[in-house]
């Protein structure tokens, strides 16, 4: 289980606790010696989080 006051998981289900506006599927891209992910520039200034799946 997450120790993450604003998320949790139980058993593989994700439970968000604050207000979302949205939610978007993207691939992480290779930037120079780092990634990146893209996001429409609306959200600029706009606290997310990054969930990284298991394959």
């Amino acid at each position: 289980m997450s120790k993450h006051k604003d998320m949790k998981t139980i058993k593989e289900v994700l439970l968000l606790s604050k207000n979302i506006e949205t939610f978007f599927e993207k691939n992480v891209t290779k930037f120079g010696n780092s990634a990146k992910i893209d996001a429409p520039k609306v959200y600029i200034g706009k606290r997310t989080y990054v969930i990284v799946f298991k394959h």
